[in-house]
């Protein structure tokens, strides 16, 4: 990673520490002036408002595929995606949107095949920062900038966010979120296994694990089978043992190296929990999407992923049950006001579409209205565009303005492996800790994979 790529991580981390208290204020439903602000559909007016876009003005039938990653057809946000591409195609009956939902590890798979041949759908899923830049760097998405300054488009977005998603003065993409990383729990599972509080500390969370499964409940729900849900989990703890955010960063800059004891720390920590059966047997046979529904039908105690859960827990079976902390310290280490920080998945658009203007339209209008239409489906925690609507007034869930609270604590925090280092270095973390889900290896041997990758693609 060049020196300006590293500089600019640092800045952005810092900016979405500062956009995360963003999204907590506002969800105080003030204006400022402690009244109770008056739009509560999360962008801008006049973006809001923008609801029924030209899709180009040759009248010609045209098919844009819009590639994404919600194929979970219980989850908020694919109804809210098919009903903005309903709205649209009868505004614009010469537009098709032609849908193509995949989980998130199938998903990136399929966009390295395409765009290593040049054929990226017209609209596609990047992450941010390390993992879109090699894209970007392909020529293979297209600048938004001219599509962001129509309508006030831009200004919807948290200060900051759109940084993570930027190169040479360009942005590639726009975020569907901006979040953090918590623990839900079931409240009446932990009281089955007789726990009365959350756990403060690591042990603490390690004797609720041996409760749990004492009472044959399955302490943790997790999806291994999509390699980044044990990276993020795993990210906590280091972020812990480390004593604060910038482990990676420090890595990247020659001042630590993997074999540093914080990371040693934290596989070991990491493989405490594998081995006290915190989580499913065959944990890396299943997606993320199965696993997220093993806590939403109440069959685990415990779900640690992002803040963007909140509207598909309370749209679930467990909804009123469940509440939300941060992750505990790890050995009397780390702050618990500290959390991962997780920059949304973006919505690109390809450099080669054939329908470019259209494209960019129908993106327009779809980044227009989702934040409307996420609040009004109770499902703007953790949403990247700004939302100044009473969340409390609106009936949201105990568990929602929980999870604004926590936003609002947020001193700091680090990004997911995957968004920090390059491709091949993250690829091979990804492979080292899914395997720690099937063996115990030796947590130095589990460094050493880790620098030696690193050492190999500087």
């Amino acid at each position: 990673m060049k020196k300006s790529d590293k500089k600019a991580l640092k800045r952005s981390a810092l900016l979405l520490t500062a956009g995360a208290l963003a999204v907590g204020l506002a969800a105080c439903g003030s204006n400022g002036n402690n009244e109770p602000a008056a739009n509560t559909g999360g962008a801008s007016n006049e973006a809001a408002a923008n609801t029924g876009a030209s899709g180009g003005d040759s009248g010609k039938k045209v098919t844009i595929t819009f590639q994404n990653i919600y194929p979970d057809e219980t989850s908020v946000t694919n109804k809210i995606m098919k009903e903005l591409v309903a709205d649209y195609e009868a505004a614009n009956p010469n537009i098709k949107i032609e849908l193509d939902s995949l989980n998130t590890d199938q998903q990136k798979l399929k966009l390295k095949t395409q765009a290593a041949s040049k054929e990226v759908p017209d609209i596609t899923i990047v992450n941010p920062a390390a993992q879109m830049k090699p894209f970007v760097d392909a020529g293979v998405l297209a600048p938004l900038n001219d599509m962001l300054d129509q309508n006030g488009l831009k200004d919807t977005f948290q200060k900051g966010l759109l940084d993570y998603y930027s190169f040479d003065g360009n942005v590639y993409a726009l975020p569907d979120g901006n979040n953090i990383e918590v623990v839900y729990y079931n409240k009446d599972l932990f009281a089955q296994a007789g726990i009365t509080d959350v756990p403060k500390t690591f042990d603490e969370m390690l004797e609720d694990v041996k409760a749990l499964k004492a009472k044959g409940i399955t302490p943790i729900a997790i999806g291994e089978k999509d390699t980044w849900t044990g990276s993020f989990l795993f990210m906590n703890i280091l972020l812990r043992t480390n004593g604060g955010p910038g482990f990676l960063q420090d890595v990247m800059d020659g001042k630590k190296d993997f074999n540093d004891p914080a990371f040693v720390e934290a596989v070991d920590a990491f493989q405490e929990l594998v081995q006290a059966g915190a989580f499913p047997e065959g944990a890396t046979s299943i997606d993320a999407n199965a696993g997220g529904n093993i806590f939403k039908t109440g069959k685990a105690a415990m779900f640690i992923i992002g803040s963007w859960e909140t509207g598909n827990i309370d749209a679930s079976s467990v909804a009123g049950k469940v509440g939300a902390f941060s992750f505990p310290t790890v050995n009397g280490k780390g702050d618990v006001n500290q959390f991962m920080l997780a920059p949304g998945s973006g919505f690109a658009i390809s450099a080669n579409s054939k329908h470019p203007q259209e494209t960019k339209d129908f993106l327009n209008y779809f980044m227009s209205n989702f934040p409307k239409k996420k609040f009004e489906l109770k499902d703007a925690v953790g949403l990247g565009q700004v939302v100044e609507g009473d969340f409390a007034a609106a009936g949201y869930s105990e568990l929602a303005v929980g999870i604004l609270d926590l936003f609002k604590s947020v001193s700091g925090g680090d990004l997911a492996f995957d968004n920090t280092m390059n491709p091949a270095v993250a690829q091979a973390h990804l492979s080292s800790i899914q395997n720690l889900f099937v063996q115990k290896v030796d947590s130095k041997q589990v460094a050493k994979e880790h620098q030696d990758a690193f050492a190999a693609n500087k």
